[in-house]
């Protein structure tokens, strides 16, 4: 059984702020990260697969669909856009990286069965490196 990681990059941006709290709690939380005017990140994305050696291919995942998976539901939509404003994705919830990392495995989620038919290859992990201190990760089975 292998496991497959693909690299991607976006930029966005973001404010973290949320509704529910007073303008100085959430200064208190988010500190410079709720600055008004938000701010950008140039986000690494990876997006890991699980599957067995397909001994025709060579391969465990076919990474030309998985490009063109994360292409179409992630990059596409995100690619220099407002989290808070351009992305509906969240609905109510504040856009932090921990939030991004569960939508973006949903949409995966979503639609791996249009990408890849067969009981193989499975989503594993979604990692996100907003900077190079604040890293993500969520297990695609804990995703609902």
């Amino acid at each position: 059984m292998f496991s497959v990681t693909r690299r991607y990059q976006f930029a966005a941006s973001h404010r973290l702020h949320s509704a529910a709290l007073s303008e100085e709690e959430n200064q208190r939380v988010y500190g410079k990260c709720n600055h008004p005017y938000g701010h950008g990140h140039n986000y690494v994305l990876a997006v890991s697969a699980r599957g067995p050696l397909n001994p025709r291919a060579g391969s465990a995942v076919n990474t030309a669909v998985l490009d063109r998976l994360v292409m179409r539901q992630i990059l596409e939509p995100l690619e220099h856009r407002n989290l808070n404003t351009d992305v509906d994705w969240f609905g109510p919830a504040v856009p932090t990286s921990e939030n991004l990392a569960i939508e973006i495995c949903r949409r995966l989620k979503r639609n791996w069965g249009a990408a890849f038919s067969g009981e193989w290859p499975r989503l594993e992990k979604v990692r996100i490196e907003e900077t190079p201190r604040n890293i993500f990760e969520i297990r695609a089975d804990e995703v609902e």
